[in-house]
């Protein structure tokens, strides 16, 4: 496919950034590239890594990576259903995807990987480290150190030998709310597509939210704000055990109760969070009632559901079926569409944040939608 003056353009400002960063110029910070590249190129240098050093992309040892595999079983179990549905969605556009540990070691891969392009067969094997130390600056390592969804091309990737790639990430944060990997959509030497990461961030919370209530519980809560009715995979999270303790949250939820990760084991209790006895949450259940507004100790109030383990609203399930039905049959060109508008709402119809989270310009948001330019 050949360059347009805007990729060339885009190609040579990283060029431009990676001599500064390379020559140790003090105006390397705004260069071009987000601040948290420029970082990661210094902390490759700082490690003694050379940008045009051959990158081995070495797996770590049998022994090792049984371990790795016995500690990630839970992650890659619950990211099995999400990974096949992925898989189908980017087959057409040349990439594929990788579900690595908190380490960064490859423990999934999973669509159109070219094995006789030694490119794409170095990276998507089980095993191989792909940290920041291995293999220097990729979506990667990227997401592991920020803890949020990351977009890189071509040459921002620290080394030559890995500025091929073209690469979306978003790390996955457990029940516990520790980060436990991270999952990255990669292409070599294709078309650059931004608004991945708008997808991976998605398919990363798909993959916390299975995970979460795959593990053990006696109830679920379902937490959104009022007006926003409980029952996709935006809402926030949390299971208890009998006695009404947190045995898990997904970071929405987390976020939405100002919970911090379970370090050492330790937990908080539902009558912690809730300003209410934690007893008429499980009688809700029972009831099978409909959401209500419940108060917080912060002052707040939540549209709270309370689900026992294994249900779900019903019109709120039929409704996800159907939109991945629809998602499944729709062009890709609609399916990008779809995730721009969802983007747009999301940030209030702030046009500008919606492309700065796809990472896009706002003239390709106003042309994919149809709206008039402000």
């Amino acid at each position: 496919m050949p360059l347009t003056a805007h990729h060339s353009d885009r190609l040579q400002r990283i060029e431009q950034a990676r001599d500064l960063v390379f020559q140790g110029r003090s105006e390397a910070q705004g260069s071009g590239v987000s601040p948290w590249i420029a970082q990661s190129w210094q902390r490759c240098l700082s490690m003694g890594l050379q940008p045009g050093q051959a990158v081995g992309f070495d797996a770590i040892s049998a022994q090792h990576m049984r371990r790795v595999q016995e500690a990630s079983r839970p992650l890659v179990q619950a990211a099995q259903p999400v990974l096949a549905e992925l898989a189908r969605a980017i087959a057409d556009i040349r990439y594929f995807a990788i579900l690595t540990n908190a380490q960064g070691i490859v423990v999934d891969v999973h669509g159109p990987v070219d094995r006789q392009d030694r490119r794409a067969e170095v990276i998507a094997r089980v095993g191989v480290d792909l940290s920041e130390k291995a293999v220097g600056t990729t979506a990667i390592s990227a997401a592991l150190t920020e803890l949020q969804p990351v977009w890189l091309h071509r040459g921002e990737h620290f080394f030559q030998d890995t500025g091929v790639y073209s690469c979306a990430g978003a790390p996955v944060f457990g029940p516990d709310g520790l980060c436990a990997g991270m999952l990255d959509l990669t292409g070599i030497e294709t078309t650059e597509r931004p608004a991945l990461k708008h997808l991976v961030r998605r398919s990363a919370r798909s993959i916390e939210n299975s995970w979460l209530l795959s593990t053990d519980h006696a109830l679920v809560l379902r937490l959104n704000w009022p007006g926003n009715q409980p029952g996709d995979d935006s809402d926030g999270l949390i299971t208890l055990d009998p006695n009404g303790q947190i045995v898990g949250a997904n970071p929405t939820a987390r976020q939405m109760l100002s919970l911090s990760p379970d370090t050492n084991g330790q937990t908080q209790h539902a009558s912690e969070v809730f300003a209410s006895p934690w007893e008429n949450l499980f009688d809700a259940a029972s009831r099978q009632a409909s959401a209500q507004e419940l108060p917080l100790w912060s002052g707040l109030r939540l549209q709270t559901q309370a689900l026992r383990p294994g249900t779900r609203p019903a019109a709120a399930h039929s409704a996800k079926a159907s939109e991945r039905a629809q998602a499944m049959a729709k062009p890709l060109k609609d399916v990008q569409t779809d995730m721009i508008r969802e983007a747009v709402q999301q940030a209030r119809g702030n046009v500008a944040e919606a492309a700065r989270s796809l990472g896009i310009s706002r003239a390709t948001v106003y042309r994919k939608l149809g709206l008039p330019k402000a």
